[in-house]
């Protein structure tokens, strides 16, 4: 069995933001020669998300309205976190989103189903972080 494993990294220069890493993540699948397994995604990072979905500008703005909804920036005094900071918001968005993924690897190829991609998603940004690709298989 291979095991492959690379970090990728990631300067969103605004607070929040969506990336669509498919084909990063694809480069690396290609990288590590690996025809028949599996691939994990994940951010390294407590405050940064990595999910699947359809990459639709529509669905990310929606998703920004009800990430702010369901864990809102502001008030920032309004979170016990943010004694000294100020992204308790991103903690919590990170939890919604989720930290990883993992994508079946088929015949040298992400086993994606119709219109699914991979995410980065930022909740903090403005600063380098980094996610981390795992690939196993034969």
């Amino acid at each position: 069995m291979k095991s492959f494993r690379k970090e990728l990294w990631f300067n969103v220069p605004a607070r929040r933001g969506f990336v669509n890493i498919t084909r990063d993540v694809e480069a690396c699948l290609k990288e590590s020669g690996v025809t028949e397994g599996l691939c994990l995604v994940n951010a390294m990072h407590i405050t940064a998300s990595v999910f699947i979905n359809d990459d639709e500008s529509g669905l990310h703005h929606d998703y920004e309205v009800w990430l702010e909804k369901l864990a809102p920036h502001e008030p920032v005094s309004g979170y016990r976190h943010n004694v000294g900071e100020d992204n308790a918001d991103a903690h919590m968005k990170r939890q919604i989103m989720g930290r990883e993924v993992v994508v079946a690897i088929t015949e040298g190829r992400l086993d994606f189903g119709t219109w699914e991609r991979i995410f980065y998603g930022e909740f903090d940004g403005r600063r380098k972080k980094r996610v981390l690709v795992k690939i196993i298989g034969e």
